[in-house]
């Protein structure tokens, strides 16, 4: 078991970004360890330390066991870059990693890692930010913990250009595993609607939406569902990152999965990060519920994914008694169903249209939000996002 500390500051450049002055130009501030915030799971404090659940990418049985632990914090003058200064116990081959993200227009940007050799940057300066603290230990290595850490904004540096509504068609498999843990923490059950992308840059934590996707299947149906487990195959793969940002496997075309590049082209080797045989070419996982119910699917297919925390439109947090909630081809309850939105998933909204009055948990209203040409959700079951910018009228 080593001690390990380090000060995280960039002194290079990489791609768009500018120079970064030393952390010392700048006051940070020290993360109250012993106080997670909402989202952690599976820690434990006084050190934080990796607790003994068994959360883990669930398609993915030798993916380390992880905890999370989120701070939030509000500084005085927006940033959109950060460094880090970590006391920590690391036994050989565990993993602390420090995330950092930024509310903007009332949306939370993707997570950044803050790495040794270069600062967590944000696609935009915020003023509301969260430290996400990622502790993960293979089975039969010891628990990994941290005693101390200190974030500190930096300036000079340049974000990274948002590209607007991502979307990507991916190959799609259907995750099963009902009774595992996902990696936030969420334990699967019978019909669950959630999906698994290959990368913790896009994990919501448990009971939340914050990264949902937008599934469309070749026969017109849609599912806007949360992303709570991280998979299939791979663990670090963020393919619909921008050039230059990708955590691995960066020589890839953006939107193209290092498991469809294994399995179509033979690319490292054909095999994933684990060593394993690619034998599909899988870039999302979608929970029993969603897989069958949201899209009709009935063997493993291509489906198209929008990743709903991109782009700018307008955007509101599904607010549903049920697990789901009904996405119609017009602004009535009696039209039939085209898809489901799961609930606590994240929409973009495109317009608002009248239409029948419907009570829910957002009151009575006969408001009903476009969230894609012919497909329609009441406003009444529809929370708008915070800060989300104004709805229009379709």
């Amino acid at each position: 078991m080593k001690l390990s500390r380090y000060l995280l500051v960039s002194t290079v450049l990489t791609g768009s970004l500018l120079a970064v002055p030393s952390a010392s130009a700048a006051t940070g501030w020290q993360v109250g360890l012993a106080e997670p915030g909402a989202g952690s799971t599976n820690v434990e404090t006084g050190p934080l330390r990796l607790g003994s659940a068994d959360n883990r990418a669930a398609s993915a049985e030798s993916a380390a066991r992880t905890g999370m632990a989120s701070y939030p914090h509000t500084l005085a003058t927006p940033a959109n870059a950060f460094t880090a200064t970590v006391t920590s116990t690391v036994p050989d081959g565990a993993e602390v990693a420090v995330d950092v993200r930024g509310r903007t227009a009332g949306r939370w940007t993707e997570w950044a890692e803050i790495r040794p050799d270069a600062p967590g940057v944000l696609s935009a300066a915020a003023r509301d930010v969260e430290v996400r603290v990622v502790l993960s230990a293979p089975d039969g290595v010891a628990a990994p913990s941290v005693d101390a850490l200190t974030i500190t904004p930096v300036t000079g540096q340049r974000a990274t250009a948002a590209t607007p509504g991502l979307t990507y068609r991916v190959f799609a498999t259907r995750e099963g595993l009902v009774g595992h843990t996902t990696a936030n923490g969420h334990k699967i059950v019978q019909r669950d609607h959630f999906v698994a992308l290959p990368s913790r840059r896009g994990l919501s934590a448990k009971g939340t939406g914050d990264y949902s996707v937008r599934v469309c299947a070749g026969n017109g149906r849609c599912e806007w569902a949360p992303t709570w487990d991280v998979g299939p195959w791979n663990t670090r793969d963020d393919y619909w990152a921008a050039p230059g940002v990708r955590q691995q496997w960066g020589d890839l075309p953006q939107g193209k999965p290092a498991a469809q590049a294994a399995y179509e082209d033979g690319y490292n080797g054909g095999k994933d990060q684990f060593g394993r045989k690619v034998k599909n070419p899988a870039g999302i996982d979608l929970a029993d519920g969603t897989f069958w119910d949201g899209l009709k699917l009935k063997t493993n297919a291509w489906v198209t994914v929008t990743y709903q925390w991109t782009g700018t439109h307008p955007h509101g947090i599904v607010r549903t008694s049920g697990p789901v909630l009904n996405v119609r081809p017009g602004p009535d309850s009696q039209s039939p169903n085209v898809g489901l939105a799961a609930k606590h998933a994240q929409v973009r909204i495109e317009c608002v249209v009248a239409g029948e009055q419907v009570k829910g948990s957002q009151g009575t209203t006969d408001q009903w939000y476009r969230l894609a040409k012919g497909m329609f959700v009441s406003a009444a079951h529809v929370a708008p996002g915070p800060g989300s910018a104004p709805v229009p009228t379709c």
